[in-house]
């Protein structure tokens, strides 16, 4: 049975985050920054409360005559004693025989192209422990996106208007990126574990690494990108967080009526059409306010029993990190014209540069994890050097296709002026070659 160190790491950036949010908000308070004091304790007070109704519709508490654990969710305590219940299952669960266990079949990765399928037995101990770990899951990526990712942009923003980084807002900064990338990389683990669900996925150490770095310089540098773009127009920031939120929120409906689909009732039976729709609108809103920071890496899709795409769709990435480069090009270069005297020590177009370089070596680490590191590769039909390589001589054939144009009009206008002066010559002129079409050249 596995440590539940995913349990343990959630529950620390938890409560260490909400501490060092509710001293950092007295500092506020004693130094007469009202509004700074109310904005850090909302993001801090409303993911927790978030956190708990997550923790408590996963464990389907509501419908258990459990007082003592709704008054700790109440309390704000339902992480620490769900952390405590773990620990102790997992002691325990080699002194008691399970007397009732679960037959799991998964599919091995495909070695020399032959996938074997295994068969493996869960008891009741590892099965509540499957759960908890779930459940916390969902709780770090609600934690990250809708707590840690405002507060992070919040506190870096005061900093660069008060030019000043204390001890306690550093403090603050840090541990609210750490729970952002956490929070990202637990979307990716979720997101290859549903994709794949009939195979038996074991994550590599090196994987983690090349995911955290990926998350952390994307993360970093779309926070660092929004708040200068915040400290000189802060008007214009309003337009932009719009138009991102009603994009990526919208589109899972606009999908869902375009397909024609009912209206999904199998989320949970308990819930009613209205129950439904909350539950629906929340994930939309967590869907949307991971895609402001980064790739959520898992796709919404409102029609499907599950909720979430299997597909892997490689055009939507390369879409969305292509659209999300240039914004964040276009917000460094407005802030580059109508930057302040505060910036009056700061090499802009250095600033500028690191930015943009720091948000492609986000995109180098995605890249070298699908080629070296994502668990399912072999599942793939293509590699990502493969892909490049394709798209290369795509892109090679449609130059060559265009430069023909020219030296083809000139070769038959000098075949005619040769006619003309000789046409008593036998002599005739060799027909232009014809190139490769596109097929050809692709598959050379």
């Amino acid at each position: 049975m596995k440590f539940p160190a995913s349990v343990l790491a959630s529950v620390f950036l938890f409560v260490a985050e909400t501490t060092a949010a509710l001293s950092l908000s007295s500092t506020y308070r004693s130094g007469g920054d009202r509004m700074w004091q109310a904005l850090t304790l909302l993001f801090s007070l409303l993911p927790c409360a978030l956190v708990q109704l997550t923790l408590l519709f996963v464990h389907r508490d509501l419908s258990r005559d459990r007082p003592l654990v709704l008054l700790l969710h109440l309390l704000q305590l339902g992480p620490l004693f769900r952390c405590f219940e773990v620990f102790c299952i997992y002691f325990q669960s080699g002194n008691n025989e399970e007397p009732y266990v679960s037959i799991t079949k998964k599919r091995q990765m495909p070695k020399n192209g032959l996938s074997e399928e295994i068969e493996k037995e869960v008891g009741q101990a590892e099965g509540k422990l499957i759960t908890h770990r779930s459940a916390f899951s969902r709780a770090s990526v609600i934690q990250a996106f809708l707590g840690s990712a405002p507060q992070l942009t919040l506190q870096l923003y005061i900093s660069i208007m008060q030019q000043d980084v204390t001890v306690g807002r550093s403090l603050l900064m840090t541990i609210s990126l750490l729970s952002i990338v956490y929070g990202a990389l637990r979307c990716n683990i979720l997101a290859i574990k549903i994709k794949y669900d009939e195979y038996e996925v074991k994550v590599k150490p090196l994987a983690y690494v090349c995911i955290f770095l990926w998350r952390s310089f994307e993360i970093a540098t779309r926070v660092v990108v929004l708040v200068l773009f915040t400290s000189v127009l802060k008007t214009w920031v309003v337009v932009i967080i719009l138009i991102n939120f009603f994009s990526f929120f919208l589109y899972p409906w606009i999908l869902f009526w375009y397909s024609g689909s009912p209206f999904p009732e199998n989320i949970e039976k308990a819930l009613s059409r209205v129950g439904t729709t909350i539950v629906l609108c929340f994930l939309t809103l967590l869907y949307t306010g991971i895609n402001m920071f980064c790739w959520s890496a898992v796709q919404l899709k409102i029609d499907s029993p599950d909720l979430i795409s299997k597909s892997h769709n490689w055009y939507q990435l390369l879409v969305y990190y292509m659209m999300r480069f240039i914004e964040n090009a276009i917000l460094l270069l407005l802030w580059y014209l109508f930057k302040t005297d505060i910036y009056m020590y700061v090499c802009a177009p250095l600033l500028v540069l690191q930015l943009l370089i720091a948000y492609c070596t986000a995109i180098l680490f995605m890249l070298v994890f699908y080629q070296f590191f994502h668990p399912c590769k072999k599942l793939f039909s293509s590699s990502v050097v493969e892909g490049f390589q394709r798209w290369l001589r795509c892109f090679c054939w449609a130059c060559r296709q265009q430069k023909p144009c020219d030296p083809t009009g000139k070769a038959d206008l000098q075949s005619s002026r040769d006619r003309d002066e000789t046409p008593s010559s036998s002599k005739t002129s060799p027909e232009p070659s014809q190139f490769l079409n596109a097929e050809d050249l692709c598959s050379a």
